[in-house]
């Protein structure tokens, strides 16, 4: 808190608002986390255009989004929920419960939009439950998640056995999969976009999102400010579970498979992606432009090595290193501006 309360004093006796410490507002705007990770993104895209081949083909753009779209619908929540300091590490699990639920009730002959309403409200509760613990009993998010991954992950394997489910309605099927046109980009990017921007104006243009990042920035001054601090926890691990259900109902249609080990191990791709994307580990700092652009580099760097015929196991050796760089390296920057003005 002492260096956002020096930081404050500063702005207020500054005559010069536009400035931090003779560097003008746009400047710092381009260097930014946001931009250095859109800007990287940019650069990863033309480069594996160039040297992969077939990566800058409209397939590959298709299947790149398609990809990337339950990492990117997780990690919107994902943001909520680890800007308050909190962290779901269920997501992936809740998204295996979701798909073996929507099977079931598919099978028994439910019609479909019911089924997916059920899967939201299953999601609601896997949501809700992480949200009681955490906030009802002050337990720490990350041992209540760890418990919350095998709970949910046993009860998805519990339901289905080792077997899997693979009879969907055609037009949903279709629905999952369709691009608009022939420019390669999934119909369900609608839907994405429709929820980013939802999330994004949550964030940042409501007192709710605000609310938010004070909270992360400390508990105490936020209760002061009039943040109601369990509920809005509670509401972040709420959402994460809703969209994590909804995550799930796509990965079923996409793959056109129920089972009870999907989506296992998409947790480390979205913690990666929004921590990837500016969001302190440590809470109160980050925004969603930033979390949508990490969740894209990390596609590219995928989908490029995927088409390079590395194998999986590497691919989630590279999401481990990207995850450990994303936590450290901003550490170290930081550490190194602090230090800088007393060299100085």
């Amino acid at each position: 808190m002492s260096g956002i309360e020096l930081g404050s004093g500063r702005a207020a006796t500054s005559t010069r608002p536009i400035r931090a410490h003779g560097t003008p507002l746009w400047r710092r705007l381009l260097a930014s986390r946001e931009a250095t990770v859109a800007a990287v993104l940019v650069i990863a895209a033309i480069v594996a255009t160039i040297v992969v081949p077939y990566f800058g083909t409209t397939t590959t753009l298709a299947f790149l989004l398609l990809d990337a779209t339950p990492i990117l619908m997780i990690a919107l929540p994902m943001t909520f929920v680890i800007i308050t300091g909190e962290i779901d590490l269920s997501v992936g699990s809740t998204v295996g419960l979701s798909s073996v639920v929507l099977g079931l009730l598919t099978q028994a002959g439910v019609p479909f939009p019911v089924s997916i309403l059920v899967c939201l409200v299953v999601g609601l509760a896997c949501g809700a439950l992480n949200g009681f613990l955490v906030t009802g009993f002050g337990l720490p998010s990350i041992a209540v998640t760890i418990g919350t991954i095998a709970l949910f992950r046993g009860i998805a394997v519990g339901l289905l056995g080792t077997t899997s489910i693979a009879t969907f309605p055609a037009f949903w099927l279709d629905l999952a999969q369709r691009q608009i046109g022939t420019t390669g980009i999934p119909v369900v990017m609608v839907l994405v976009i429709v929820l980013i921007l939802v999330f994004a104006a949550v964030l940042h243009f409501t007192p709710f999102g605000r609310g938010l990042i004070a909270l992360g920035l400390s508990s105490d001054a936020a209760t002061f400010s009039g943040v109601r601090v369990a509920r809005s926890k509670f509401i972040a691990f709420v959402l994460s579970g809703v969209v994590s259900a909804l995550a799930g109902v796509f990965w079923t249609l996409r793959y056109s498979t129920a089972r009870g080990d999907n989506a296992t191990g998409l947790e480390l791709s979205v913690i990666a992606a929004v921590l990837l994307g500016g969001v302190s580990i440590f809470g109160g700092k980050g925004s969603l432009p930033g979390v949508v652009a990490g969740v894209l580099l990390i596609g590219v760097l995928q989908s490029a090595l995927q088409l390079a015929s590395v194998s999986s196991d590497a691919i989630t050796v590279v999401t481990g290193v990207v995850l450990i760089l994303s936590v450290v390296v901003p550490q170290i920057v930081t550490r190194v501006r602090v230090r800088r003005p007393q060299t100085g």
